[in-house]
């Protein structure tokens, strides 16, 4: 569990860190608009199931290597 919330803290902190870039409204909008954003069903959806992906690719080559 530890691992799949860190990819998905990994996750939205890289999508946040892109609505501040310099193509990004964050700046213009401010965090509050940067937050509601970000923090979306979709994207939510979007971040469990690549954590998945990455926790049992990472258990395969544990357990290979």
């Amino acid at each position: 569990m530890i691992e799949v919330g860190f990819i998905i803290f990994l996750f939205y902190s890289n999508l946040l860190m892109g609505e501040f870039e310099r193509s990004g409204m964050g700046e213009k909008r401010g965090l509050a608009w940067a937050m509601a954003d970000v923090f979306t069903s979709l994207n939510f959806a979007i971040a469990l199931i690549a954590a998945l992906i990455g926790y049992v690719l990472f258990e395969f080559l544990r357990k290979r290597f």
